[in-house]
């Protein structure tokens, strides 16, 4: 899932361009070591500042936060509590309900 800047109908011409992502959310399974490992770097390297996984074999939300050329400096794993999206910090988004 994308949560993207609201840009009106420039999107009927294009996809969102990476400075337009605010946040990127996958729920993983079988893709799991891929959305970790390779997408992970990708988007850092986007610029994307934020990605969540929701991790369903393992009932857990990795957030990567914090962008660089090769990987993001912050990673932080939650299995419960609730997450403030760096996009909408007054948003608690329950990591109970994620999963």
């Amino acid at each position: 899932m994308a949560i993207v800047r609201r840009l009106g109908r420039e999107y009927r011409d294009h996809h969102p361009y990476p400075e337009n992502v605010l946040w990127l959310v996958e729920y993983s399974n079988t893709s799991l070591s891929t959305d970790l490992d390779a997408k992970q770097r990708l988007y850092a390297a986007a610029g994307i500042p934020e990605y969540w996984v929701v991790n369903l074999r393992d009932m857990t939300v990795p957030v990567f936060r914090d962008p660089s050329a090769e990987t993001y400096e912050t990673e932080q794993t939650l299995d419960r509590g609730v997450i403030h999206p760096l996009a909408f910090p007054d948003l608690a988004v329950s990591v109970s309900r994620l999963l």
